[in-house]
């Protein structure tokens, strides 16, 4: 198995750093509650974008994003 993103929704408060950092990954929208969090439009980067989604997960002020793999 190669990277996942994975998000904590329980955490997410659809703040957007991980969106500014790399909206080609990340993006924040509006649930059916009114509540905005963040939807990961590819979970499994490749390996080349490592550092790119790793800085992204990082900027995360409350530590909802990880990386794994």
């Amino acid at each position: 198995m190669g990277l996942q993103i994975v998000v904590d929704r329980d955490r997410c408060e659809g703040l957007g750093m991980c969106e500014a950092m790399a909206s080609d990954y990340f993006e924040v929208r509006e649930d059916a509650d009114g509540e905005e969090s963040v939807h990961v439009l590819d979970e499994t980067p490749p390996e080349s974008d490592r550092a790119h989604v790793h800085a992204a997960t990082q900027a995360c002020p409350v530590l909802a994003l990880s990386l794994q793999g």
